[in-house]
């Protein structure tokens, strides 16, 4: 790495390091202040607090890092602008790309950070976080009923399998009263209901079991069987899977119309369970999973943005005006974001040009901002 390089990234780190530490805490205090009558009414101790906002700060990183980011990129190089040392280094040379090479590096690193942090980090941190204040209400019998969803029921498609579920236990994946009905491979149907369910070793286990099989293509009466243990391993069926249905089913298209809720492997589990889906819930969910995709590329977007920004500012302008700046183009990115998702959840718009219209514009104003100063 040239001195260039190292001399531009500690210059620009060391503001990321406050904007990033001050937007957490901003984030967290103000979503403490809003969740507070939860915390109480959950019982929740400081220890409780502490491990609670731990768990949710991946989520808070992955909003907060673009915007901390671009404050950063515009306070740097406006600084750097404004003590003439652009100038003197496109004087030498250096063309404006070659100076924003190693905030380019930066720009991506944080962005394939960001979508490794999503889909393997942030949904088992909010379930974490979920858990914590479901295993602490003032009542023993409502901590029950947070834990059991009653009375699911869902169908796996592409199995030609059903099922009937009294209760589902969803933190352990435990169920309570299960049906399922689906067709064996001689064409037969065959109906189970157990009085308990569970997955262990890749395989599901059921018990207190009976069994009843009617044949294929007769009006004989069904067989029976009766078992204390019935164990199945070829449903293709899982509790992340299970997971993914509830959170999804309870998922309305104006939440999802907001912002990005859904992890790309939620997604994947789901459309294995349900191949054929609604149009409206089909478009609602590419938009999501597009959503998903695109979202973490952002904070390479900001650095296409920042650099021709900060790099024309002459004299002695204050850096408020970068500050200024970040507010404008965050306000612009986040209202073109929520009409993409919007567009995109309602089918007006392909998913895919709903869910990347904001980063393709912003990086196509990028470019051709670049483009015009060198």
């Amino acid at each position: 790495m040239r001195l260039l390089d190292r001399y531009l990234l500690r210059e620009m780190l060391v503001p990321l390091g406050y904007c990033l530490g001050g937007f957490l805490m901003f984030w967290i205090s103000f979503d403490l202040l809003s969740d507070l009558d939860d915390f109480q009414e959950a019982r929740l101790e400081l220890l409780d607090i502490i491990r609670y906002y731990g768990f949710k700060s991946p989520e808070f990183l992955v909003i907060v890092l673009p915007v901390a980011l671009l404050l950063a990129l515009l306070y740097a190089i406006t600084t750097h602008a404004r003590h003439n040392e652009v100038i003197a280094l496109r004087s030498a040379g250096v063309s404006l790309w070659r100076l924003g090479a190693p905030y380019m590096a930066v720009g991506l690193f944080f962005s394939v950070g960001l979508l490794g942090i999503n889909e393997l980090w942030v949904p088992d941190s909010l379930e974490r976080a979920e858990m914590i204040l479901q295993n602490n209400p003032r009542d023993p019998s409502e901590k029950e009923r947070r834990m059991w969803q009653n009375n699911l029921n869902f169908r796996h498609a592409g199995a030609d399998r059903i099922w009937n579920v009294a209760s589902y236990d969803r933190i352990t994946g435990e169920m309570i009263q299960p049906q399922i009905d689906w067709r064996l491979p001689d064409g037969s149907r065959r109906h189970l209901f157990a009085e308990r369910g569970l997955r262990t070793n890749n395989a599901w286990l059921f018990l207190k079991a009976q069994q009843w099989t009617n044949q294929a293509g007769t009006n004989s009466i069904p067989i029976l069987s009766l078992s204390e243990k019935v164990i199945i391993d070829d449903f293709e069926e899982t509790p992340e899977m299970i997971q993914s249905e509830i959170k999804i089913s309870s998922l309305s298209n104006l939440k999802a119309a907001r912002k990005v809720q859904l992890s790309v492997g939620e997604i994947l589990s789901y459309q294995r369970l349900h191949p054929m889906l609604p149009e409206a819930d089909a478009a609602m969910l590419k938009t999501q999973f597009h959503g998903r995709l695109a979202s973490p590329w952002t904070c390479l977007v900001v650095v296409l943005i920042a650099l021709p920004i900060g790099a024309t500012t002459t004299g002695r302008r204050n850096v408020f005006v970068g500050v200024a700046n970040s507010i404008f183009i965050c306000f612009s990115y986040f209202v073109l974001l929520k009409l993409g998702l919007a567009l995109g959840t309602a089918g007006v718009v392909a998913p895919w040009l709903a869910a990347w219209l904001p980063n393709c514009f912003f990086a196509a104003l990028g470019l051709l901002m670049l483009s015009y100063r060198t």
